[in-house]
């Protein structure tokens, strides 16, 4: 399980641990996102990150069906202190409310935390 607590633009990190997840994904690992903090921001639809000079991660959130990735889960409170709705995702996700979110990382295996 991967938690992305990082928004998207600003540094190489979104880009990096999608590297990661992706090469995870690829050797057949069981692959799980969790979307926490400012990380819900990576999932937003109509995405502009040419004035950062970086890399538009929505292609490589998109190719992680093709991977198999397929248990994507977000925060319902960090949605909401972000002024976000589930339509304002990119992808189809599993809206959890904390104490849920907080429940399956006990209960689950998390590999990278960032």
């Amino acid at each position: 399980m991967f938690v992305m607590r990082r928004p998207p633009y600003g540094s190489i990190h979104a880009q990096e641990m999608l590297d990661i997840i992706m090469v995870s994904a690829a050797f057949d690992q069981d692959v799980s996102l969790v979307f926490l903090d400012d990380g819900v921001y990576q999932l937003k639809n109509n995405q502009n990150p040419e004035a950062s000079q970086l890399k538009n991660t929505a292609p490589i959130f998109q190719a992680l069906e093709l991977y198999d990735v397929k248990r994507l889960y977000v925060e319902a409170e960090s949605l909401k202190e972000r002024g976000m709705r589930e339509s304002d995702l990119m992808l189809d996700v599993r809206v959890l409310p904390r104490q849920e979110i907080v429940e399956l990382l006990n209960g689950g295996e998390m590999f990278f935390n960032g």
